[in-house]
């Protein structure tokens, strides 16, 4: 019993020189249509050339991994233990970095064990599927912020609903014994509607006596690295 214990975890598939070339060069062949991928879905800030470039050596890395482990179980365990001490720190910037990352460790395993397939066609529906899908544009949200004297409180609210049509939604409302301040959050499409208007939010409300300041800040989804 402990022989055929031995034999299963120390079964191993030697590959030759060829076979492994095979293997790293499929994986960085699909680690490039990886790297063109995430360039043509990302744009702006959000796009990374460190992390694209990441891209390319973990596909290369997980099938370099995987040759090595091949049919080997025990080694397989081993290499488990020692990747689970590993902890990554980098904060991602988009949830689609993650899909990313997914993508080249799926790859590279296919590509370690020889499943070249898989690998090309399961690469290529997502290809085309971020091709379509992933230049998304965020829809850019814009706060509102006004900060003015209490009794101008009810003047306030009622401007910002009538100028923005009543889609303006309250986010936070902050309240001293004499002032006030208010927090409103609006689309940006609703916000470059007021080119078509002959007078602005900031002029409406600075029209009103005691506005001690109007602020607007854009919010989006991505993160400047």
């Amino acid at each position: 019993m402990k022989e055929y214990l031995y034999g299963i975890l120390s079964k191993t598939t030697s590959l030759t020189l060829e076979q492994i070339t095979v293997h790293i060069l499929a994986s960085l062949v699909i680690g490039i249509l990886i790297y063109i991928s995430y360039y043509l879905s990302h744009t702006g800030t959000i796009y990374s050339k460190k992390f694209n470039i990441s891209l390319i050596m973990l596909t290369v890395l997980t099938c370099m991994v995987m040759t090595v482990i091949g049919n080997n179980i025990a080694l397989s365990l081993g290499m488990v233990g020692a990747l689970s001490i590993v902890r990554f720190r980098t904060a991602i910037k988009d949830s689609r970095d993650t899909a990313y990352i997914f993508w080249t460790i799926i790859v590279g395993i296919c590509c370690g064990v020889g499943d070249y397939v898989v690998a090309g066609i399961g690469s290529a529906v997502v290809f085309v599927i971020m091709l379509i899908f992933g230049r998304i544009k965020n829809d850019n949200r814009v706060l509102l912020i006004i900060r003015g004297s209490k009794s101008n409180e009810r003047e306030i609210e009622g401007i910002v609903f009538e100028h923005f049509k009543k889609k303006a939604i309250m986010k936070v409302k902050n309240t001293t014994q004499t002032n006030v301040e208010l927090i409103y959050e609006v689309t940006k499409k609703m916000f470059d509607g007021e080119r078509k208007l002959s007078e602005n939010i900031t002029e409406k409300l600075y029209n009103l006596q005691g506005i001690d300041y109007v602020n607007m800040v854009v919010q989006n989804d991505e993160i400047s690295g």
